[in-house]
Order: structure tokens, then C-alpha cells, then sequence
């Protein structure tokens, strides 16, 4: 490797090394410098601003003074960390750069505007260069400048400017605003459980359907006579089988039994027999009677 080749990479690294040494800064370390400012560097740490403004490469801070930040110590840490959030500008900002603004309000974002929470301009600030000086004061329409700025604290050019200023710059309703919930806390609500709907209640139909028993209908007892033997409320029959029927003078035959296979038909059919067998008998008393006379006339 030749001399070239060796000093120009010795050269970058020392770049990179004195940029990342120049681009770092610790704001807490910064302020400790300055005893007047211990309060507001200690709310700094407490409300985890500090830590925010550490991993800003580019960033303006509005310090206020022990004495003009005593009321505020005084309140609740979300409070106060909205407040001061207001109070960190994000962008670089020295006393050149803010003589140089023109003669009229200049609206700035400030970190608490990032938070999501910030409502009615409360994240903003007006920044006015006036006659007596630059002043600042909330964003909110109608809000006083009642800020003025007292000096530079400390610069590091282009990455953090730490600007004195003559008091507590407060958004109206700021300190009533809640502090957004930690990343990863929302979750869902449970879903309430189904309610479970109520069946119909099964038809008729539906029992017959599934194969329900159900009663059978009770037969009348004037209903159609079935196919079946015949019941003894049954009505009597038009043949010539009856116990109620007049005696003939031929054989009588006996009903059939409930299991004879004999149908009706066969029944019906032996009909004729019995008065063809009665009328015969008749013609025989008469043919005897006729002779007989016959007879008597003779002799």
C-alpha cells in the first residue's frame, strides 16, 4: 500500500470521528455548566425530554432561569413536560439567525407537537422581532408575547443552540391535556360474547317429522266399517247369513270364522243355492198334494 493510499483513509477516518464527536451533544451535560439553570436541567431529566433532545441532530432550547421556572417545578411531571416540550424548537436557531427574522409573527414547531396530543396550535410558537427585542409567546390566536429573549447560553452550530429566555412560555388549556398512553399499551377491548338466540319452538309438523310418536286419532263410532271382522255394533248384513234372518227350510250354514279366508264375495255366492234348494222343496209338496188328489178322483 503506498503513502497516498495510507493518508487518505487515515484522513477519513479522522473525518468521521470528528464528525460524529461534533454532531453529539448532551444537554444535560451542557446545562450543568450553568448553576442558574439547575432546576430546568433536573425537569429535563425527570420528564425524559432530555433524552429526546439527545437523539436530535438539530435542535433549539429555550432555557428558563431557577427563579422564573419555580412555579412550574411546583406541578405535576406530565404537566410540566408538556409545558417544557413547547420550550425545545426544531430547528437550529442562534441570536444571528433571529435578528435576521422578519418583522412579523414567525410560527416555529416545538417537540411537543410531535407528541400528538397538541390541540388548537399549542405546539407552535410565534416568535416576533419587534422593537424591544425578539419575543416569543404561544401560537394559539389571540395568545400575548410576553417572552422576551435574554441572551445565548451556549451553540454548537447547526446542532444545538441553548437560547436564555425571561420566562415560562404557556399555551392556554396545556396544562389540562393528558399525556399520551406509552407505545404499545392500547389494546382491544374484548368483544362481549355472542348472546345465544332463542330456538323456535317446534312445530307439530316438526314432531311428525323426526319421527316423534304421537297418538293415533281415537276412531268414532259411527265411522265407515273397515275391511276387518265385523264388531258386534257393526250393522247387520243384506245376505241371507244372519241371527235375525227367518228360518228357511233348507240347511243353514254356519258364518265363517275370523280367519276363514272366505271373502265376501264367496259369501254372497252361496245365496242362490240356499233358494233354489227351498223352492224345490216347495214344488215337491205341491207335486205330492196334486197327485194325491189325483187319486182320490180316480178311485
Amino acid at each position: 500500500m503506498d503513502s497516498k493510499t495510507s493518508s487518505f483513509l487515515l484522513f477519513l477516518v479522522l473525518f468521521t470521528v470528528f464528525s460524529s464527536t461534533s454532531m453529539a451533544f448532551n444537554i444535560t451535560r451542557l446545562l450543568s455548566n450553568y448553576p442558574e439553570f439547575s432546576t430546568f436541567n433536573r425537569l429535563l431529566s425527570q420528564t425524559g425530554l432530555a433524552q429526546q433532545i439527545n437523539s436530535r441532530q438539530t435542535i433549539t432550547v429555550l432555557a428558563v432561569a431557577n427563579r422564573a421556572i419555580r412555579d412550574l417545578s411546583g406541578k405535576p411531571l406530565d404537566v410540566t413536560k408538556r409545558v417544557l416540550g413547547a420550550h425545545v424548537i426544531l430547528d437550529y436557531y442562534d441570536e444571528t439567525k433571529l435578528s435576521k427574522l422578519q418583522e412579523k409573527s414567525n410560527i416555529l414547531t416545538t417537540l411537543y407537537q410531535t407528541t400528538g396530543v397538541a390541540v388548537d396550535q399549542q405546539g407552535f410558537l410565534n416568535v416576533t422581532r419587534t422593537p424591544k427585542g425578539i419575543m416569543f409567546g404561544p401560537a394559539a390566536k389571540g395568545a400575548p408575547l410576553t417572552v422576551s429573549l435574554k441572551g445565548v447560553v451556549a451553540s454548537q452550530p447547526y446542532n444545538i443552540s441553548v437560547l436564555k429566555v425571561s420566562g415560562v412560555i404557556e399555551a392556554p388549556g396545556i396544562e389540562s391535556k393528558s399525556t399520551p398512553p406509552p407505545e404499545g399499551s392500547h389494546k382491544k377491548a374484548p368483544l362481549p360474547a355472542p348472546t345465544p338466540a332463542e330456538s323456535p319452538a317446534p312445530a307439530a309438523d316438526d314432531d311428525v317429522a323426526t319421527g316423534a310418536p304421537t297418538e293415533a286419532p281415537t276412531p268414532a263410532a259411527d265411522g265407515p266399517e273397515s275391511d276387518g271382522p265385523v264388531s258386534s255394533y257393526a250393522p247387520e248384513s243384506d245376505g241371507p247369513i244372519s241371527s235375525y234372518a227367518p228360518e228357511s227350510d233348507g240347511p243353514v250354514s254356519s258364518p265363517p270364522e275370523p280367519d276363514s279366508p272366505l271373502a265376501e264375495g264367496e259369501t254372497q255366492a252361496e245365496a242362490p243355492d240356499q233358494q233354489s234348494g227351498s223352492s224345490l222343496t216347495n214344488m215337491s209338496g205341491a207335486a205330492a198334494v196334486t197327485g194325491l188328489a189325483a187319486c182320490i178322483m180316480v178311485f
